[in-house]
């Protein structure tokens, strides 16, 4: 018989699983753009302008990955490219207007409202230990680096 701490455990995962599915479809109806791509934008806002190495920098995603969201969001408009002001040999990525407007219409949800996160410290610290826990107890650290 199945352990209702763990079954407990697993409606949660299923209840943050559709949450995110749910938020995902919402953004591209209303806003035409993934969360994924609306984190992106957000974490541009914060430190525009900014080179791509600068972003891969402070972001978790594989270069490929990275360059084909910024792909994204500047065929919609939502980004502005060009060479670096001080190294033209890099590219910097800055919002245009559109992206700030988008910016300013869609909610601040999901991972990457934790960058301005007013949460106690140790709250926080649990979260981040609880789903380092989840990795490993899915088994799914394999693909998890």
């Amino acid at each position: 018989m199945p352990v209702q701490e763990g079954l407990d455990a697993i409606r949660a995962w299923v209840r943050m699983d559709r949450a995110f599915a749910q938020f995902n479809r919402w953004l591209e109806t209303e806003h035409g753009i993934t969360g994924a791509q609306l984190g992106v934008l957000r974490i541009i806002a914060e430190m525009q302008p900014v080179t791509l190495a600068e972003l891969r920098s402070r972001l978790t995603l594989h270069p490929a990955t990275l360059g084909q969201l910024v792909d994204r969001i500047a065929a919609r408009g939502l980004v502005v490219r060009g060479p670096c002001a001080t190294d033209h040999r890099r590219r910097e990525v800055a919002l245009s207007a559109l992206g700030l407007r988008t910016l300013e219409r869609a909610p601040l949800a999901g991972p990457v409202r934790l960058r301005t996160a007013t949460e106690p410290p140790a709250r926080l610290k649990a979260l981040a230990d609880a789903l380092t826990d989840a990795v490993s107890l899915f088994g799914l650290e394999e693909w998890a680096r």
